[in-house]
């Protein structure tokens, strides 16, 4: 299924492949608890970027790996490349415009990262089917 999502202004738009039943991470670390970021990983080859590379700008820390990416307008973060999966695209499910048939939220011990991450390897993997 192809779903579109973008930033609260709509300066940045995106679409992304992804099954009808998506499965987010909802995750306790402190970035992601304070922006009520919902993650998705994909492959990045399954997101597009459909309009709005000039608005985005980018915010690193700690080892610089994550890319986190924020409308310059409307500083909504869409997505991002994160440390988990450096090889997929985490997107936001709270930016998706398109209705999503199932939605299915799994809690993600982020605050315990160095012990937990290697459990999202999996999600930027070729087949999307999960």
């Amino acid at each position: 299924m192809i779903y579109e999502g973008s930033c609260h202004c709509g300066a940045v738009a995106f679409e992304v492949e992804a099954p009808e039943e998506i499965v987010a991470q909802d995750c306790n670390c402190s970035i992601c608890s304070k922006a009520g970021f919902l993650h998705l990983i994909v492959p990045k080859r399954t997101f597009r970027l459909l309009r709005g590379e000039d608005h985005l700008t980018r915010y690193t820390f700690n080892t610089r790996v994550a890319q986190h990416t924020f409308c310059k307008v409307c500083g909504i973060k869409p997505f991002y490349v994160p440390r988990s999966n450096p090889d997929g695209i985490d997107v936001n499910v709270r930016c998706l415009d398109t209705p999503i048939p199932r939605l299915v939220i799994e809690p993600f011990d982020g605050r315990n990262w160095e012990a937990t991450a290697a459990a999202l390897k999996h999600l930027s993997a070729n087949d999307i089917r999960r």
